[in-house]
């Protein structure tokens, strides 16, 4: 039977928190209602990983936690705690590093090495420089500078010999030996007689170099080389005149600095390896493997292929035979070549594990139901339930007011594709050279084709790529869903508008965005169709990640709280009817998928969103605000040439973030000021307006800084915080009863809560790696055990206490301990459980989101309230007769008449309507489960 998770819990691994400090964390998420550890990739990465995503060894657990031994140990520890594990795989690539074994191995054999396949390289590249060899855009200069500066330094080692650039190692391929070993070999000879053993011995490595078997012969050539290098290293160590021989000839091959000629050695033996130094900026334009977005440095695989996918596979699998990981989440699924396909390899292999995916939806999006899997890893999810507390009616104003503070009438639409434009430009011109040249070698088989020059179809391919409104389609052997077909059908019509003497080009390759063959095509022409395809839907995912994910994020900054991984600044909220078609669509495909509200990928903390997501309900008051902080600060700015830094896009940023991140704690508040300069260089890099990652702009960025650190200067002479702290106090009070609606929405909706590392107090984190700092899981246990004994005590007066001092957060984690333990009560309401949208009556029904969850005699009713700036004044709570009044929600018909609160632990009486003044009588959100149902 599949193991399906009550709540999970997302522990970011790191060498500082490993498996012992996993255990001792566990008690603690036990208490609190924790089914199962999410953990981040548990894989061995490159030495130091933060994070866990640059694999090096699949075959391996990595080190730096405690190794296979501390895991198991650590899983045993979990299961006296009924805590199982969901792990995050990583299948799309590896990091493109000298402890990448795999890699290196194909780095020094090419060819004959058998792992030559594994990593989606185009060995048969147009260009003749990369043609056989993998392009390492890894040098800080121009090839020729780091070569002539000796920057390149050949070494020996037991390993063999190799190129070193400062931390990265390549590894010189075998038969290149013996041009270094045979280098003005007479020298040697002079030094030690021919019949010298030690002479002798050497003669015989460079005749066995000589004569290194490829090809079938696979086994014989990696014996005969690790005899070879076995004998040469026991030379290096046993005779000193051919210690100091092979030394001086790696001294002569690595050249004199100022001796541009010196280098010529060195130059020819790069020459013939099978990988090709090159300048960090030539992997944008001419690049030969497929990359993590527009990371060089790690290096995808082609999972497609059956020997790759078992042998990536063969650990994590072996785990999931043993029961000791019950779960499974697949990072990048958008990355693969064939994602179905990949989900029913995988589940034919596993078909009782917990499986979802990571995918990032598009508004109105729907993840293929075709796929084998449980759902999302919740992004989804989190733009809803971001959306339903933006107030959609502002938009318009919100607009306006926005545009008129920075100058700019720019619309998101036009900055998205402005932005990505800019990234294929800039960032994957060699992705799509490669593209374009494979559709010009298919386009030349055919007549009606054969004229499509490479610019025209280069043009058109990104006009698509462009337009591509979603990460990317699934179009694959068994053809082009209806959506797909849609989606295919608008692209092809505005790019016609956009690029109209381009028409022939694009309807060319629409008909292999629809699969549309010639009648009688040959099999294998099809194939090459289908595989033009699947590669083109490769990289449309990596184009809307960096075109708007990491660009238009940062540069379109109307409402921030939108600007959110799953979410997006063109979906200003959603209405209540919305909401509710998305739970109905969850729970009949998808009622086990995650619902998340904070990641290690999202842009800002959930509390953060809740508190920004006031200001739409606010949008004149907030532009007062802004105006009289931009007077009081115009003089705090750094005149550059003629404009003052920073500029008003980046002022208003940053308003939005002291609003949202502003700490509770004012003993925070020195860290929090570093904390938010640091976010800011992030951000404007991102932007790439002012600065980038690239070639920082100084001026701009000491600008900026500097007119933060006067912003935020503590101390009552400080005229801006004085204005500022009246107007945050008051957001950060909505942004608690938004934080509460949300988390208990979160725990009750269709699919299964998910709580990333510390969330479960105030999370004012910022993008990572801010919201990837230490947790202090020491302080949260103590208030748990705290709470927990208090709420067994007096229920009532340990809410009015939480409700009067929430800033610690502790308010927070007593609703998510309580509606958790409801939920382990009635874990087959909420699994299985059906969901019905409830009727609200009242003047105040639009400030209303519930529901009901549903199973045979058992029923949970959900209550929160929203929109609460004109609910209740600033301090108070949306509590009683006073708020509430005439509004009622009308319970399921045959409901039983009493109600209990799981959260409250009182009774409601409720036979035809329910009173919100007596279902908020002491907590502002509520979770009714009918008494037969309760535990």
């Amino acid at each position: 039977m599949m193991h399906i998770p009550v709540a999970t819990y997302r522990l970011q691994f790191t060498p500082d928190f490993g498996f012992d400090a996993a255990a001792l964390i566990a008690p603690y998420l036990a208490d609190l209602g924790i089914s199962d550890i999410y953990a981040s990739p548990i894989l061995t990465p490159r030495h130091g990983s933060q994070h866990g995503y640059d694999v090096v060894d699949a075959h391996a657990i990595n080190p730096e936690l405690g190794g296979l031994k501390r895991f198991e140990s650590l899983l045993q520890f979990l299961k006296t705690k009924n805590i199982g594990w969901v792990q995050d795989i990583v299948p799309n690539h590896m990091a493109f590093n000298s402890q990448n074994q795999l890699l290196v191995d194909v780095l020094e054999n090419g060819p004959d090495s058998p792992y030559h396949e594994f990593f989606d390289i185009n060995w048969n590249h147009l260009y003749e420089g990369i043609r056989g060899r993998v392009l390492a855009p890894f040098l800080g200069k121009f090839y020729g500078e780091c070569l002539e500066s000796g920057e390149l330094q050949l070494r020996y080692s037991e390993q063999g010999l190799a190129v070193h650039y400062y931390d990265f190692r390549f590894p010189i391929r075998i038969e290149s030996y013996y041009r270094l070993l045979t280098y003005d070999l007479g020298r040697l000879r002079a030094t030690l007689e021919r019949n010298h053993p030690h002479f002798v011995k050497f003669l015989g490595v460079l005749y066995l170099l000589k004569y290194i078997p490829s090809g079938k012969e696979g086994r014989e050539r990696y014996d005969q080389i690790s005899f070879t290098k076995q004998m040469l290293w026991e030379l290096w160590n046993g005779s000193s005149e051919v210690h100091a021989f092979i030394e001086e000839n790696i001294r002569i091959f690595n050249g004199e600095a100022g001796k541009p000629e010196s280098f010529d050695l060195l130059d020819s033996l790069l020459n013939e390896q099978f990988f090709r130094l090159s300048y960090w900026k030539v992997g944008n334009e001419e690049l030969n493997y497929r990359r993590f977005f527009t990371i060089n440095d790690l290096i995808s695989l082609r999972i497609e292929d059956q020997k790759v996918f078992d042998f990536t596979h063969e650990l994590i699998l072996k785990l999931v035979a043993e029961e000791k990981i019950s779960g499974l989440r697949i990072d990048h699924i958008d990355g693969l070549y064939d994602p179905a396909q990949y989900l029913h390899r995988l589940r034919e292999q596993a078909p009782y594990v917990y499986l979802v995916v990571e995918k990032i939806l598009e508004h109105g999006e729907q993840l293929p139901v075709n796929w084998p899997c449980q759902g999302t890893s919740g992004y989804d999810f989190l733009g809803i339930i971001n959306g339903l507390f933006c107030q959609s009616a502002a938009e318009a104003e919100f607009t306006r007011l926005y545009h008129s503070f920075i100058g700019n009438t720019t619309s998101c639409e036009a900055l998205i594709d402005c932005n990505k434009r800019m990234i294929v430009d800039k960032h994957l011109a060699g992705d799509i050279d490669n593209l374009a040249h494979l559709l010009k070698r298919i386009s030349e088989r055919y007549r009606y084709a054969s004229d499509f020059t490479l610019y025209g179809l280069q043009v058109a391919l990104i006009e698509i790529m462009v337009l591509f409104p979603i990460y990317r389609s699934y179009i694959g052997r068994s053809g082009a869903s209806r959506v797909d077909q849609e989606c295919i059908r608008q692209i092809i019509a505005q790019a016609r508008i956009n690029i109209p003497n381009f028409r022939n080009e694009l309807a060319f390759i629409e008909r292999f965005m629809r699969l549309d063959f010639d009648e009688h095509m040959a099999a294998e022409d099809k194939d090459q169709w289908l595989h033009f395809m699947m590669r083109l839907q490769q990289f449309t995912g990596p184009l809307m990640a960096k075109g708007v994910e990491d660009t238009v994020f940062y540069v379109y900054n109307r409402l921030l709280s939108l600007n959110e991984v799953g979410a997006g600044p063109l979906q200003f909220g959603i209405d209540l009817d919305e909401f509710h078609a998305f739970n109905q669509h969850r729970v009949g495909c998808w009622p086990h998928a995650m619902n998340a509200s904070a990641t290690h990928d999202t842009k800002r903390g959930e509390d953060v969103r809740a508190r920004l997501n006031v200001l739409s309900e606010m949008p004149a008051e907030w532009e007062r605000q802004l105006r009289q902080w931009h007077a009081i600060n115009l003089e705090r700015k750094t005149p550059i040439g003629e404009r003052l830094a920073p500029e008003t896009d980046d002022e208003y940023l940053l308003y939005q973030t002291l609003l949202g991140a502003y700490p509770f704690d004012l003993a925070e508040y020195p860290a929090f000021i570093e904390r938010v300069k640091a976010y800011l260089i992030k951000a404007i890099r991102e932007a790439k307006i002012h600065t980038n990652w690239l070639e920082p702009d100084s001026r701009y960025e000491n600008a900026l800084i500097a007119f933060a650190e006067r912003v935020m200067e503590p101390g009552k002479d400080n005229p801006f915080l004085q204005a500022f702290l009246p107007f945050q106090r008051r957001i950060q009070h909505y942004g608690i009863l938004n934080s509460l609606s949300q988390t208990l929405l979160k725990l009750t909706t269709p699919g299964l809560p998910d709580f990333y590392q510390g969330t479960e107090l105030w999370d004012l984190s910022l993008v990572d790696p801010d919201n990837r700092r230490p947790v202090n899981f020491e302080r949260r246990g103590a208030l748990l055990q705290a709470l927990q004994s208090r709420a067994n005590d007096n229920i009532l007066q340990l809410i009015a206490e939480l409700l009067a001092a929430p800033e610690d957060g502790q308010i927070k984690l007593f609703l998510i301990f309580r509606a958790l333990r409801a939920r382990q009560t009635a874990a087959d309401l909420f699994q299985h459980g059906a969901y019905q949208k409830l009727t609200v009556i009242g003047s105040l029904k639009s400030h209303v989101v519930a529901f009901a969850r549903t199973l045979g005699e058992q029923q949970a009713l959900v209550v929160v309230p929203r929109f609460p700036n004109s609910l209740v004044k600033d301090g108070e709570y949306p509590l009683g007769e006073a708020v509430w009044h005439e509004t009622r929600v009308l319970p399921p018909v045959g409901s039983r008449l009493r109600w209990y609160d799981a959260l409250s632990g009182q009774t409601v009486q409720g036979e035809e309507a329910l009173w919100l003044r007596e279902v908020f009588q002491h907590f502002p959100v509520a979770l009714l489960i009918n008494e037969s149902g309760q535990g």
